[in-house]
C-alpha cells in the first residue's frame, strides 16, 4: 500500500464541516486576531483576508489579520500556542506544517494546536513552460538520462524530499532549487532558471492558456485541468503532496468557540457567489472543508507518515 504523505482524504470536496453548532450561537469575547502564517499578497494570504472579510460582513465579527511568517509555519504555531483559548486568536496554516515541517525540526507535535477546520487543498503538480517539449515527466526522466542537467524548483522541505527521491526511484540526480513560495518557482520557470518545478495550483492559468503544461500530478489522484497527465506514483514515488490549508486555534481552545468558527468559515468557503469561494474555487481546485476528529486524525496521520519520507530520503 502506498504510503501517503496527506492531510485529508480528498476523493471528493467535502462541502460541510459535519458540527451542529450554528455560529451565532456563540459570539468572540472581543476581536479575533488572525494570524496568517504567509507573506502579504500571495494566494494563500489573499484566502485568508477574504474569509476575514467575509466573516466580518456575516457575523459582525472584528476579524484583524496579521502576519507571523518563517520556518513553514512554524512562528506562526508558536504564536498561537501562547495565546487565549476563547475564540479570540486563530491562525491559518498548512497541513504540511503539523506534519512534515514539525517532524523534520522536530519542533512539537500536532496537538500543540487545536485543528479548526480546512479550506482548501492544493492542485500539486510538476509543471514546465509549454516551449521546453516535455510532454510528461517521462520525458524528463529521458532528458536527464541522455545528460540533461534538469533544474527542478521547490518551494518546501517535503517537495524537495519528493523531489529528490523522484530522482533517486528512476536513476537520475536533479539539481534541486529551493525557493520562497509557488510564485517564485513560476517566476524562476518563466526566468529560464529552472526546467520544471512543483505547483500548487498558482499554474492554473497559465496552463488553460497553453503556456505551461502538468508533466505529473504529486497527489494521490488526477489532476482537475491535466487527468490524463501521469501520477507521480507511476514514476516509483510512493509518497504523495495533498497539502490542505487549514485555521487552528491555541491549544485546549474554547469548544464552541472553535465548532462556532468552524461552522462559520465552512459557509463562507462552501457558499456560491462568495468572494472566498469563488477564489478558491479558481486558484485551488475548490473548496476542502473538514473539522473536529477527522481533521485531528488525518493530521496526526501526515505527522507520522513524514518520518518514513525523511527517513527514506536518507537510506
Amino acid at each position: 500500500m502506498k504510503r501517503m504523505l496527506k492531510a485529508i482524504m480528498a476523493a471528493a470536496f467535502l462541502t460541510a464541516t459535519g458540527g451542529t453548532a450554528n455560529a451565532a450561537d456563540w459570539t468572540p469575547p472581543g476581536p479575533i486576531k488572525m494570524i496568517i502564517a504567509f507573506a502579504a499578497g500571495g494566494g494563500a494570504d489573499t484566502q485568508a483576508r477574504l474569509i476575514a472579510e467575509e466573516l466580518e460582513a456575516r457575523h459582525g465579527w472584528k476579524v484583524i489579520p496579521e502576519q507571523v511568517t518563517g520556518k513553514g509555519g512554524l512562528n506562526a504555531v508558536k504564536a498561537l500556542k501562547d495565546a487565549p483559548a476563547d475564540g479570540t486568536t486563530i491562525g491559518m496554516i498548512v497541513s504540511e506544517t503539523l506534519g512534515y515541517n514539525m517532524a523534520s525540526a522536530k519542533a512539537g507535535k500536532p496537538t500543540d494546536v487545536t485543528p479548526i477546520t480546512t479550506t482548501a487543498g492544493t492542485q500539486m503538480a510538476v509543471v514546465a513552460l509549454s516551449s521546453k517539449g516535455y510532454k510528461s515527466f517521462a520525458d524528463v526522466i529521458e532528458a536527464a538520462k541522455g545528460g540533461a542537467e534538469i533544474r527542478f524548483g521547490v518551494m518546501t522541505g517535503l517537495l524537495g524530499d519528493i523531489a529528490y527521491l523522484a530522482g533517486k526511484r528512476n536513476g537520475v540526480d536533479f539539481n534541486i532549487i529551493s525557493v520562497r513560495g509557488g510564485k517564485a518557482v513560476m517566476n524562476g520557470l518563466n526566468a529560464g532558471d529552472m526546467d520544471i518545478g512543483f505547483g500548487a495550483g498558482i499554474q492554473a492559468k497559465a496552463v488553460a492558456a497553453g503556456d505551461m503544461v502538468e508533466l505529473a500530478s504529486a497527489r494521490g489522484e488526477p489532476l482537475i485541468n491535466s487527468p490524463d497527465a501521469p501520477l507521480l506514483s507511476d514514476f516509483g514515488v510512493e509518497f504523495v503532496n495533498e497539502t490542505t490549508f487549514l485555521f487552528a486555534g491555541p491549544p485546549d481552545m474554547d469548544p464552541a468557540a472553535r465548532e462556532a468558527i468552524a461552522t462559520a468559515i465552512g459557509e463562507i468557503v462552501t457558499s456560491d457567489g462568495g468572494k472566498a469561494n469563488a477564489f478558491i474555487t479558481k486558484g485551488f481546485g475548490g473548496p476542502v472543508v473538514i473539522s473536529g476528529t477527522d481533521l485531528e486524525a488525518s493530521l496526526q496521520q501526515s505527522f507520522d507518515a513524514s518520518g518514513a519520507l525523511i527517513s527514506a530520503v536518507n537510506e
